[in-house]
């Protein structure tokens, strides 16, 4: 990647973050979650994808910025639709902030806006009939998809950008590259909770579960035989099972937005070194828990298990996230997700000094705070496009 690709980041440039600082660094050792986010960026705004046309996803865009408090991102797309052709009484209307029902003479829009708003503010509340309101409103399964995938992603953008921001003004007041606190070792051994079941046994609590579940979309999926060469490879790439998946079959329908996704999500929850797998898992299973995304939350509530061989943490946080964790460090890492989850415009570095003093480094804050911002996109997808399958029970 050359300087002139990473002086043109929209995150780098909406912190922003100066070339040469502690944040800056840290940031681009996680390069390629660097070039997917501007990858995806670059797939969700191309100009030459033709629908949704390019005016709405901005008008989305814009308003998801504007919900989330996000000066810089409101700028940003504000001025990408400033410099199209005039837009028309309505799409200015609804630039300037009007409400959706204001909109009554251009039902298409409205309804875009009305799912942006619902999928931006209480995802949870994105049911079959808020989607299906799509098609009704004229929008094609892949426009559609294109739509979703949008909307999560500059959820995803936001909390980036207000993560590293934090980062930065913990930076600005603690010196830069501040080492984390020296944290003594835990001593005492584990012990399993005698109330709860083994590792591997399904936990059940407030309607979450870390069995295993499948998940149903409510718009048709790609039929295989119809699949163009493209879309059998960004299948192939994405996951192992993805040509029997509902997800991916509905995803790959935008097929380099769903692979730009899938390379942001490995470079996330896979990279070596940083904070541990497990705790990445842990702050995947705390956004969502607090979405109510109760598919996200068996999977990597399943996956911590796996990892750490234990599952008291979640337990606590499917009983009460805000409560959660056994460690100060667990502890921390739980209240920055709930923190990013909620209001991203009010994330500071108040809500990182938890963190650093528990002993955790820049890296590993990074990762957490990216672990947050992916988990914003997925939950929204899984939410908004389908519904988790239970399996029978005996």
């Amino acid at each position: 990647m050359t300087e002139s690709t990473l002086s043109a980041d929209l995150v780098d440039a909406s912190v922003p973050l100066a070339a040469g600082s502690a944040v800056h660094a840290v940031r681009h050792r996680r390069d390629k979650v660097v070039a997917a986010t501007q990858g995806s960026y670059d797939a969700l705004f191309d100009t030459a994808l033709p629908a949704p046309p390019l005016v709405e996803r901005l008008l989305a865009a814009h308003a998801i910025a504007r919900s989330a408090g996000s000066t810089a991102l409101q700028a940003h797309y504000r001025a990408r639709l400033d410099a199209l052709a005039p837009l028309t009484a309505a799409q200015q209307s609804a630039a300037d902030g009007a409400a959706t029902e204001s909109l009554g003479d251009e039902p298409r829009l409205q309804a875009v806006l009305a799912f942006t708003r619902t999928l931006t503010d209480n995802p949870v509340d994105g049911d079959r009939n808020a989607l299906l309101a799509l098609p009704a409103a004229g929008l094609s399964t892949p426009e559609v998809v294109a739509l979703a995938q949008l909307i999560a992603f500059v959820a995803y953008q936001v909390r980036v950008v207000a993560g590293l921001g934090a980062l930065a003004a913990l930076d600005a007041v603690d010196g830069e590259g501040a080492a984390p606190a020296t944290v003594a070792a835990e001593t005492a051994p584990f012990v399993h909770p005698a109330n709860l079941p083994p590792p591997g046994e399904p936990l059940r609590i407030n309607g979450y579960t870390s069995e295993t579940l499948g998940w149903k979309a409510w718009l048709p999926t790609l039929d295989l035989t119809q699949a163009s060469a493209e879309q059998v490879r960004v299948l192939d790439t994405s996951h192992p099972k993805a040509r029997s998946s509902d997800y991916y079959l509905l995803l790959v329908q935008q097929p380099r937005i769903l692979e730009e996704r899938a390379t942001v999500f490995n470079a996330i929850m896979y990279a070596p070194g940083g904070l541990s797998r497990a705790e990445r898992e842990l702050a995947s299973a705390v956004v969502s828990r607090v979405n109510g995304c109760v598919y996200c939350a068996s999977v990597h509530a399943q996956r911590f298990e796996q990892l750490a061989r234990r599952n008291d943490v979640i337990a606590q946080v499917f009983a009460d996230p805000e409560t959660a964790g056994t460690t100060a460090r667990e502890r921390a890492i739980v209240q920055l997700s709930i923190a990013l989850t909620r209001d991203p415009a009010g994330f500071g570095p108040a809500h990182l000094r938890a963190a650093r003093a528990a002993g955790l480094a820049s890296l590993e804050i990074l990762d957490a705070l990216h672990a947050v911002a992916i988990f914003a996109w997925a939950n929204r997808l899984m939410l908004n496009l389908g519904e988790p399958v239970f399996p029978a029970r005996g």
